[in-house]
């Protein structure tokens, strides 16, 4: 049964920075691509970043490209999503999820495109 667990979440001023962190169990780890969401408060789900199974390649949604960078440690089966430059707009639940297949790319920016899905951690950003 395939798990995931993110960490890392938490209260930050504009300007600060965090990293989170996603733990996954159950299958191995380093075959499958990997990608972090979030969902502010009454909005939809949307992309957030993408990495494939090797981490070889990723993908950014516009608005966090120069300021969030995912990567992953296959020998911790861990992904991270650093956030640097944070932004009150950046308040939300950040997930991070899995795709289905194996040798995924970092193309699958659709939630559609994930199978398995963390609970979650809250990101919080004041200004």
């Amino acid at each position: 049964q395939v798990q995931l667990v993110e960490s890392g979440g938490g209260l930050v001023q504009a300007g600060g920075s965090l990293r989170l962190s996603c733990a996954a169990s159950g299958r191995t780890f380093s075959n499958y691509a990997m990608g972090w969401f979030r969902q502010p408060v009454g909005k939809e789900r949307e992309f957030v970043a993408a990495i494939n199974w090797s981490g070889g390649s990723t993908n950014y949604a516009d608005s966090m490209k120069g300021r969030f960078t995912i990567s992953r440690d296959n020998a911790k089966n861990t992904v991270y999503l650093q956030m640097n430059s944070l932004k009150p707009e950046d308040t939300a639940v950040y997930y991070c999820a899995t795709t289905q297949t194996r040798f995924g790319s970092s193309r699958s920016t659709s939630q559609y495109d994930y199978a398995y899905w963390g609970q979650g951690t809250q990101v919080t950003v004041s200004s």
